[in-house]
């Protein structure tokens, strides 16, 4: 009974090591090349396993995509809100805000780049990323609430936050524009101060 119990163990533990070599293999495929453009082959053959096997782990490309997020953010966790919330400034904790989302965009900006621009034609894609929608929402909802704008500014106050956090605006600023994420936050910072203070109508 012992022996047949060791047995089961080193199965368990080699299907783990096996699971684990696919999930590895297609966080890197989707990288390099993107979600929309990793196929099952290239996974398998980066994985060092048949396709058939990457099948019985993840049997629907959902499972699949939700294991290597999940390990996305396990090995690169998004910025703290709770830090953000500590500040006093509004202007203080947006700057403190962007620079570090900013040195998290440099961090993470070709997994980013590829699954923003894969999500619209990939549902279960766009499912396994909605958690960092949601982060960006609750963002924007408590760096929006730090001002005391006017509230004919509410509106333009929050569109402007949402587009300071925005991958987009950082890959316009830094990616392309080529300056610093401690300048781009500060940029990006005194537009929205600007807006908070009723400098546009």
């Amino acid at each position: 009974m012992a022996r047949r119990s060791y047995r089961l163990k080193q199965r368990a533990d080699s299907q783990q090591v096996t699971r684990q070599r696919i999930v590895d293999a297609t966080v890197e495929l989707h990288r390099t090349v993107g979600p929309a453009r990793t196929t099952i082959a290239a996974i398998a053959a980066r994985a060092g396993v048949q396709r058939l096997t990457v099948y019985r782990h993840f049997p629907e490309t959902r499972d699949l995509f939700q294991a290597c997020g999940a390990q996305f953010v396990a090995e690169h966790p998004v910025p703290s809100l709770a830090q953000w919330a500590a500040f006093g400034a509004p202007r203080d904790q947006l700057t403190s805000a962007l620079s570090e989302l900013y040195g998290y965009y440099a961090e993470t900006r070709d997994m980013r780049a590829n699954v923003e621009r894969d999500a619209p034609e990939l549902p279960e894609l766009a499912e396994a990323a909605s958690g960092f929608a949601r982060f960006l929402h609750a963002a924007a909802e408590l760096l929006t609430a730090s001002w005391a704008a006017p509230e004919s500014q509410q509106r333009l106050l929050r569109a402007a936050v949402v587009h300071a956090l925005s991958f987009s605006t950082w890959r316009s600023l830094v990616s392309e524009g080529k300056i610093s994420n401690g300048e781009a936050a500060t940029l990006m910072a005194d537009f929205v101060a600007s807006v908070a203070g009723g400098g546009l109508r």
